[in-house]
């Protein structure tokens, strides 16, 4: 057999490092890293993504006036979600290229009534948002982000131990000197959701009842002019406290919280932006509430999307079930790499790995696909025939063994408007713990993958 016979026969994805400079790579992932740190919300993503937006021409979306090819809109849905678009040069009936990825990852929500006093110590009770490992968010340092809508309608914008001047906040665990008890329970119970309270104060002030409490109501007042009963309307979370991270002698890595999904969401924005005059219409939705099964006004399971996507055809005079019939998704979601310290649980043969490039996952889903959209044959060779044509590194992948778990993405919703997807996005380790991790090669092979996507 000849070498070029057997080169031909046997498949061998390539490193992403053979389909890019090193330096285009590194240049890329120092903006990927500030939107990190800027970003540790949904509403700061969108926030992020609406001013870089602009900054390249975008305009809101009027669904009173006309559309031209070239022209570029976004809109954004409750500050949560947005929508960009680009308008082709052929008619917009003939379909859009779209890739969808979320902005909202997995932390700890504040409840409604979420200060008291216990010990010696003042707390905010939480509620975990998305699949976490409850042990992986105690003594660590976490900073608090969100809205507060006081009672005369003033918006407050909180941003709260980042800064490595700034305070952080806490959720402490047992010492290990008196722990059997929790150290012989399953780490699923080890560590339950009434427990991952945070430590936001222990200094009294000049009162007889509740003295701890009321010194944390008053620095907020002091700092924000908000009170207890102010945080009932509230969206706050607490999130790592820590920025986006190089990891390893070769800095080849990357550590953050929320690769899952910004990882994808950044690259994609990046790739709209610098197509100018597409071809087709080229469209980029950052999405939230993925993490908790796309619910809500602005999950992807919301009418918005439909509606806007309903409404670019209605001003450009197209047809808008021809429209999802011609059009073509991609699910922006990342893919679960293989760690050989944990080989157990993949199937080595059919896992993605690092630095080989962006995952194709034709099916996601539990247990018999279960949950999942599953592409087409047609789908997989259109999008991995434009990925080689372009010089993108890319590779297959499933979430572990067969009956070990799974997955799911937004690809059900999207498929739900009779639009062909497939998910695309980039492979990640320790997926859903406070500090992800990713490869620097990885996440510009994104890029890449939106940019050649976008020709389609």
């Amino acid at each position: 057999m000849t070498e070029e016979l057997k080169n031909k026969l046997i498949y061998k994805p390539k490193s992403a490092y053979d389909t890019a400079k090193a330096e285009d790579i590194n240049d890329f992932c120092i903006g990927y890293k500030k939107f990190m740190d800027l970003s540790k919300t949904e509403r700061e993503a969108v926030a992020f993504a609406k001013a870089a937006a602009e900054e390249n021409g975008f305009k809101p979306f009027d669904r009173n006036a006309p559309l031209k090819a070239g022209d570029k809109v976004y809109y954004v849905n409750r500050e949560k979600s947005i929508v960009l678009a680009v308008i082709g040069s052929k008619p917009v009936e003939t379909g859009a290229n779209i890739v969808v990825a979320h902005v909202d990852s997995p932390r700890l929500d504040l409840k409604q009534r979420p200060l008291y006093e216990d010990g010696g110590i003042a707390y905010f009770k939480t509620h975990y948002y998305g699949g976490i490992k409850k042990y992986q968010w105690t003594a660590m340092p976490l900073s608090l982000h969100g809205t507060v809508i006081k009672s005369n309608g003033e918006k407050i914008n909180i941003a709260l131990g980042d800064g490595a001047d700034e305070a952080a906040f806490y959720i402490s665990d047992l010492m290990p000197h008196i722990a059997k008890d929790q150290i012989d329970k399953p780490l699923g119970t080890a560590i339950s959701g009434e427990g991952l309270n945070i430590i936001v104060g222990s200094v009294p002030c000049d009162e007889d009842s509740n003295p701890i409490k009321l010194a944390v109501l008053n620095a907020l007042y002091d700092k924000y002019g908000i009170t207890e009963k102010d945080l009932i309307t509230a969206e706050i979370s607490a999130v790592p406290a820590d920025n986006a991270r190089d990891i390893g002698f070769d800095r080849g890595m990357i550590a953050a919280y929320g690769h899952d999904d910004r990882i994808c969401a950044y690259p994609s924005m990046c790739a709209l932006f610098d197509d100018e005059m597409p071809e087709r219409t080229c469209i980029c939705i950052f999405a939230d509430k993925e993490e908790i099964g796309s619910y809500g006004v602005t999950g992807m399971s919301s009418a918005a999307y439909k509606n806007f996507l309903n409404d670019i055809c209605a001003v450009s005079g197209a047809n808008f079930s021809a429209f999802c019939e011609n059009s073509v998704c991609l699910s922006a979601d990342v893919g679960g790499a293989y760690d050989a310290c944990y080989g157990d649980a993949y199937d080595a043969k059919n896992s993605a790995y690092v630095n080989k490039g962006v995952v194709v996952t034709k099916y996601t889903g539990a247990r018999g696909k279960s949950g999942s959209s599953d592409a087409s044959a047609e789908l997989v060779a259109k999008i991995t025939g434009v990925l080689d044509r372009e010089g993108v590194a890319w590779q297959t992948g499933e979430y572990g063994k067969v009956d070990q778990g799974g997955a799911g993405t937004v690809a059900t919703e999207i498929a739900l408007l009779n639009i062909d997807v497939i998910d695309v996005g980039v492979p990640i380790l320790s997926m859903h713990s406070p500090y992800e991790l990713a490869s620097k090669a990885d996440i510009y092979a994104m890029y890449k993958a939106a940019k050649a996507f976008f020709t389609l």
